[in-house]
């Protein structure tokens, strides 16, 4: 099959990162983490890769183990990618070669495919069209059988591209099959393929002259349509849209797909909308600023925070937040008791990457690179301490002795949303059901654990009537197990699926087991999460 023309730009023999964040409270301590965050933009006369670079800084939360850039002119894709954060992947001489009218951008958290250079998005195809460039914020549920999509339309023809080259992820798959058939457009090719997916993804993708852009039929993950003085974008969230100085459209449909190109905006239906957002972007993942299904994710905190209030009274004498995505919560909290509501904690506001370990020592020395307690303000207090999630509880545990040894009297622990206690498959990268902590352990057994004096968890009606959508339009499968969309009942799901099965479509050759014969799996991530205790 041959590639159409393309450039890839790399960032010769600089050293590139890891991909792994080492700035949290305990270093490796990682709360729960969103896929990615995508942007596209169509808009001729435009420095669009600058206009990309500032929407993917906007949606930085989103991801930060890779951000790439892919840019069109009608005649040839650019593609510059790397592992990092976005302003340690770009600079000036960078985004200047990447010219033409339109460009999508990504910047990514693993959840299928490890955290790789060669994972990296956007990901591409060819075709006999030209070029294709994909960006995926989700994750599918049906990789398995895209692969042996993949496997059966090749057959014993090697497939190129970027499974050749050693991309795991499903976002390859997609990619590989929207390029398989010379004789589609792709937008042909994305008709047809799109009803076939399960999953959760919001796409943005392009060949040389035009931006498309798909959501799942269950509108899982956020995608927002914004208009610019001389054309269009799209992005995971309206906040990235503002950013640029888009006015906000509307959000892009579940089951729609979108293209724009000189002739303007076209709207295709490829599935009957099943309404499945998930929750958990307005408890967490969602940047405070953005507007999902009309609701301001700000006021969705904020009103948790109210929630949580009449459901979980206590006498002290200061509220606090967790920074960032528990302050919302705890000025509810506050308004709703009474109690004032005061800064406990000071976070690092340069805290970034940082590829040095801390050493055994320096652990055991209690290495705060990214919150310290403001001993002056809480010393002798009762406080309320408001987060929005508890994981694996080693986080808050740290945080409790640390407000103890800053001198609180009492720490009475608040969280924002019910107990964790089911893996994500549909975007969201948290641990295993063996892992969480709410999985064998009830609230009271939770209290001790971490540490505090009392404990209480927002009721699951509590949280979704703060946002305003009705229950059966939300997904909440992390707390409750109930999966909207179906897992396959092979148990084919996780992380590393493409890493653990057998990838003679990629390589030519059996690397599910190694030299002696020993089966080569991979037991992190997700892949068996629900045969956990």
């Amino acid at each position: 099959m041959p590639l159409g023309p393309v450039a890839v730009c790399e960032t010769g023999a600089v050293a590139r990162g890891d991909g792994q964040l080492n700035h949290d409270l305990i270093p490796g301590e990682k709360g729960p983490q969103d896929a990615c965050g995508v942007f596209g933009v169509w808009a001729p006369g435009e420095e669009v890769a600058k206009l990309t670079y500032f929407g993917l800084y906007a949606l930085q939360h989103r991801g930060q183990e890779s951000a790439g850039i892919a840019t069109g002119d009608g005649e040839k894709i650019l593609v510059y990618k790397d592992m990092g954060l976005v302003s340690q992947v770009f600079d000036e001489t960078a985004l200047s070669s990447l010219r033409g009218h339109l460009a999508i951008g990504h910047t990514r958290y693993s959840t299928t495919g490890g955290s790789t250079w060669e994972n990296a998005q956007p990901t591409l195809g060819g075709t006999q069209h030209g070029t294709l460039a994909l960006a995926h914020n989700g994750n599918l549920v049906n990789t398995g059988e895209l692969r042996t999509l993949v496997d059966d339309h090749f057959g014993d023809n090697r497939v190129t591209g970027e499974l050749a080259r050693g991309n795991t992820s499903d976002t390859a798959l997609v990619t590989t099959l929207l390029s398989a058939d010379p004789d589609k457009t792709p937008e042909q090719a994305a008709l047809e393929l799109l009803p076939k997916l399960r999953g959760a993804f919001s796409f943005v993708f392009m060949d040389e002259h035009t931006l498309y852009a798909a959501r799942d039929p269950w509108g899982v993950r956020p995608l927002a349509l914004g208009r610019l003085e001389r054309g269009w974008v799209v992005a995971s969230e309206t906040a990235a849209l503002q950013t640029i100085g888009a006015a906000v459209i509307r959000e892009i449909e579940p089951g729609e797909l979108i293209a724009i190109d000189e002739n303007g905006l076209r709207s295709h239906k490829f599935a009957e909308p099943q309404p499945k957002g998930c929750v958990f972007e307005y408890v967490y993942l969602a940047r405070p600023d953005a507007v999902i299904r009309g609701r301001v994710v700000h006021e969705a905190r904020v009103e948790m925070g109210r929630v949580l209030a009449r459901e979980h009274a206590v006498d002290a004498d200061l509220v606090i937040g967790v920074p960032e995505s528990g302050v919302p919560a705890a000025v509810g909290y506050s308004q709703e008791s009474g109690i004032p509501f005061g800064q406990g904690f000071v976070k690092n506001a340069y805290v970034g990457r940082t590829f040095i370990q801390p050493s055994q020592t320096l652990r055991q020395l209690g290495i705060r690179l990214k919150l310290n307690p403001l001993e002056h303000t809480i010393r002798g207090k009762r406080l309320v301490v408001v987060d929005d999630s508890i994981v694996r509880g080693n986080t808050q545990r740290a945080q409790i002795r640390m407000l103890r040894e800053a001198g609180a009297a009492e720490v009475h622990v608040r969280i924002s949303s019910p107990p964790v206690q089911w893996p994500c498959f549909y975007g969201i990268d948290f641990a295993t059901r063996a892992e969480l902590v709410a999985t064998g352990l009830g609230v009271e057994e939770i209290r001790a654990s971490i540490g505090a004096d009392s404990l209480g968890y927002i009721s699951e009606e509590g949280m979704i009537g703060a946002t305003d959508q009705p229950a059966d339009q939300l997904c909440s499968a992390c707390f409750t197990g109930r999966y909207p969309i179906d897992l396959p009942e092979d148990g084919r799901i996780g992380k590393h699926l493409l890493e653990t099965l057998p990838l003679t479509v990629r390589t030519g050759h059996d690397r599910s087991v190694d030299v002696d014969g020993v089966t080569v799996g991979v037991g992190t991530g997700g892949a068996n999460a629900l045969q956990h205790p």
